[in-house]
């Protein structure tokens, strides 16, 4: 064993066994006398680097925590202590390719600063300023642990997102390793490709490039603007016209050319304009609502963006050839087979209190004139206080009593003031029809939330521009549509025309269907449709909850 190797490990094990003790700031500069003796003793300077993030709860240097101390310990040690990044005083080619990864962020969702940007940065400009930083073994070792912890982090962030995973989001792959980061760590400083090492962590997914597309577009027209912020209330007054007027002709809803202060009909328009982009009903008014969304700077929506961005690296590394997406916050499902759109419907979602779930199912059939078993959440929050004050409530709603043995029992036997959500031994049966709150059918998956995929009785909603309105399930406008879709493959070539008979007579019957269908209900605030960005109001809060990690 030579005296290079034997001093890492002595290195490596004092570091080791500092774990869990407070450490002081490592040594920020130690000049040698040349350049051939930086090889010498920079691995003296990684060990100490090494030393604090273990003695500090993973923080780093520059006060950025690290990825994964037993990652760099791993890197480091398989390297028997050498810098991964220089030799001889000079820096490896992957080096400037990361650093333009890091300081071009953004692009991809991420922050700059969660990859060290400003230490490295800093870093470069001191090579870049004299002779002397060039022979200073600390700030060699500086940026040699942070380019290696950068490129951990990166990979790791493009393959599986900045946000935690949950027991949704939770992918079946393996995790990126310390010996799969390292690995791919060495073969691109070996290829001298940092830049095809990265992009082979992103997804693939249609959807999930679209958006990318969409967010470089943005940042390049928009990311150095920052417009004026609109009074909250509207004001009819020629001050108030103009500010919105200027709001406006920045981001391409007004044309200037032409337009003069007095023209609310011109004004109006590209009110509506606005408004339709973003998901607002309509009515050419700056309402409260439009002067919020005026009102967010460019850096906000890029936020958003990039939050959905990571959101789709929650998704598996695949998806099936032919699924079925529901995008809450659009209001909107789509059946996509082979990337091509097949099938798509406006639908109603779940309020804010009622909150549709995001979730992972397979489609297994589909129930023509169901009945609906009410869910005793709503028997009793709703119904109960309802019957109560009046037993012919339940004739109106065509409900029906059930008992624990399945048998219909007249309301009128029933002493309803006796029971509540304590005791309670009936079912609220709707009956079947097209008064029925589930409508003419109903699609069904297993989820442990008993929530599905059905029509409604009450279809002028599907109009509304805010369609979180339902107790949790789905509503389906094109539920026809989907239904055709669903049986079209069916080996049976008669199926379809007896679906469509079973409708024309109002049969109650089940079609289980032979190509079941894999369903994703998902939570997408920003997406790229028809060749532009598009945002949707973030109805259940969700993307405020995710801010912080992207901060």
């Amino acid at each position: 064993m030579n005296y290079f190797k034997t001093a890492w490990i002595l290195l490596l094990i004092v570091a080791v066994t500092a774990c869990g003790r407070k450490k002081g700031k490592p040594r920020q500069q130690e000049i040698v006398k040349t350049i051939r003796q930086l090889d010498e003793v920079v691995p003296a300077q990684i060990s100490e680097r090494l030393e604090y993030v273990a003695g500090n709860d993973g923080m780093m240097e520059d006060s950025v925590p690290a990825f994964r101390l037993s990652t760099l310990q791993y890197a480091y040690n398989r390297q028997q202590g050498t810098a991964l990044w220089s030799k001889n005083g000079r820096t490896a080619p992957g080096a400037d390719s990361l650093m333009q990864w890091i300081n071009a962020a953004g692009i991809y969702g991420l922050n700059p600063a969660h990859y060290h940007a400003e230490a490295l940065n800093g870093a470069r400009e001191q090579f870049r300023a004299g002779k002397e930083a060039q022979k200073d073994a600390a700030l060699w070792a500086k940026m040699d642990v942070l380019l290696t912890d950068a490129f951990f982090k990166m990979a790791y962030h493009l393959h599986y997102g900045v946000a935690p995973r949950d027991s949704v989001t939770l992918r079946k792959d393996s995790l990126l390793s310390d010996t799969v980061l390292t690995d791919l760590l060495q073969q691109a400083l070996q290829n001298g490709n940092i830049s095809a090492a990265l992009r082979q962590q992103e997804p693939l997914h249609p959807g999930y490039i679209a958006l990318k597309e969409g967010v470089q577009q943005y940042e390049q027209q928009f990311g150095d603007m920052r417009w004026d912020t609109l009074p909250q209330q509207y004001y009819d007054t020629l001050q108030f016209k103009q500010q919105l007027a200027a709001r406006l002709i920045l981001t391409g809803q007004l044309d200037s050319a032409g337009f003069v202060i007095t023209d609310s009909v011109m004004l109006k328009n590209a009110v509506k304009k606005f408004q339709r982009e973003f998901n607002i009903y309509p009515d050419g008014i700056a309402g409260k609502r439009t002067i919020q969304t005026l009102n967010k700077q460019p850096q906000d929506w890029m936020l958003q963006a990039a939050i959905n961005l990571d959101r789709w690296r929650k998704l598996p590394d695949t998806l099936p050839a032919r699924y079925l997406l529901v995008n809450i916050p659009a209001f909107r499902l789509n059946v996509m087979e082979d990337t091509a759109n097949v099938v798509e419907s406006r639908v109603i979602v779940g309020t804010p209190r009622t909150r549709t779930p995001i979730l992972n199912s397979v489609m297994t059939n589909f129930v023509l004139y169901p009945y609906w078993r009410v869910p005793y959440s709503i028997v009793f929050k709703e119904m109960l206080p309802q019957i109560k004050k009046d037993v012919n409530y339940l004739a109106e709603k065509n409900l029906e009593v059930v008992d624990h043995r399945g048998n219909v029992v007249s309301p009128d036997s029933i002493d309803w003031n006796k029971l509540s959500r304590k005791y309670f031994p009936y079912v609220l049966r709707q009956m079947d029809g097209l008064d029925n709150s589930l409508g003419i059918l109903k699609f069904n998956f297993h989820n442990k939330f008993s929530v599905y995929l059905h029509d409604t009785n009450n279809r002028t909603l599907f109009s509304n521009n805010n369609r979180a309105l339902s107790h949790g399930c789905v509503r389906v406008q094109a539920w026809d549509s989907l239904a055709m879709y669903m049986i079209r493959n069916d080996p049976r070539p008669e199926m379809r025309d007896s679906v469509r008979s079973w409708l024309d007579k109002e049969e109650q019957r089940v079609y289980s269907m032979t190509n079941r269908l894999p369903i994703y209900i998902r939570y997408f605030t920003a997406e790229m449709r028809y060749g532009r960005l598009q945002f949707y109001e973030d109805v259940y809060g969700e993307d405020k909850t995710l801010e912080k990690y992207f901060r």
